[in-house]
């Protein structure tokens, strides 16, 4: 008996070495190595804050929609022109009669001249009237652009700078009517005013203006900043000045040119007018029916 449970014992002990020899020598085969790790997909729960819709969403009531761009609100007509080219309230009791026209002719030249003329003007919060010539208009589209961008307001002042009056009403309606082609076609805008070259009219010239729906205007106060040829350059700028403040009197339609001393000196005569009590027209405000 002794024997056999000997021999029992020694089956049952080799059984388990084998068994155990067995399960070590496994183990390795079932460790993965690294290149053979299969990367198991997030659930949807974990990689939701990741997602482009988990973020937060404005509710329509939060949402700005872009504003629309605001349509130009007309001027009302508060002025208008007197026979003597002064600019009168059209109702003495309720608008300010201390105001002055600002006019520039002959133009657009120049970048130089004319953006120093307009950033002053902005300034002021002045806007004035820019007399251009359709020969200048042609061969600087950019620069009318420019004076219409900057909310000036355009005026028709022949296309050749000649004298009018001396010329056939044929050449008169080709030298105004090409003006208003021109402007429309670089501006989409007709002007309203007109102003002969020299102040030189007659019957035909405001004939044709009228038939073009523009109001002739010549001037009441002449800076005289096209006559300096006898005045020292440096002295022109206060020269312009001068001239105004001569002929200022409430109303006055000033004409002034693109010109470099106007152009130095502009600021300061606003200023001083500013001074004075004098606030600048809106061209916009004169009526150029009555």
């Amino acid at each position: 008996m002794n024997r056999r449970l000997l021999v029992f014992c020694t089956t049952v002990l080799l059984a388990g070495l084998l068994t155990a020899c067995g399960g070590k020598a496994s183990t390795p085969s079932s460790t993965a190595s690294p290149s053979q790790v299969e990367t198991t997909p997030a659930s949807p729960s974990a990689t939701a804050s990741a997602s482009p819709s988990a973020s937060p969403q404005a509710s329509p009531s939060e949402e700005t929609e872009p504003s629309a761009t605001p349509e130009p609100t007309e001027v009302a007509k508060t002025y208008r022109m007197n026979k003597n080219y002064f600019i009168v309230p059209i109702d003495k009791e309720k608008t300010d009669n201390k105001v002055v026209l600002l006019t520039f002719d002959d133009g657009p030249k120049d970048h130089i001249t004319l953006d120093p003329i307009l950033d002053t003007l902005d300034k002021h919060n002045a806007k004035a009237i820019f007399f251009v010539n359709g020969y200048r208009v042609k061969a600087n589209p950019d620069l009318l652009k420019v004076i219409d961008e900057r909310n000036q307001v355009i005026g028709n002042h022949s296309w050749d700078h000649i004298s009018l009056k001396k010329e056939n009403e044929a050449k008169i309606k080709d030298q105004i009517e090409s003006v208003q082609t021109i402007v429309k076609e670089v501006t989409g805008k007709t002007p309203v005013f007109f102003r002969p070259p020299f102040g030189a009219g007659n019957d035909a010239v405001r004939k044709i203006t009228k038939d073009n729906g523009m109001l002739f205007m010549t001037w009441s106060n002449g800076s005289l900043d096209w006559d300096m040829n006898k005045t020292a350059e440096d002295k022109r700028p206060q020269a312009v000045i001068d001239n105004v403040m001569e002929q200022l009197h409430p109303g006055s339609n000033i004409l002034m040119h693109e010109l470099p001393w106007t152009a130095k000196t502009l600021d300061n005569l606003l200023t001083q007018l500013e001074e004075k009590g004098y606030s600048f027209v809106d061209p916009n405000a004169i009526d150029t029916e009555l």
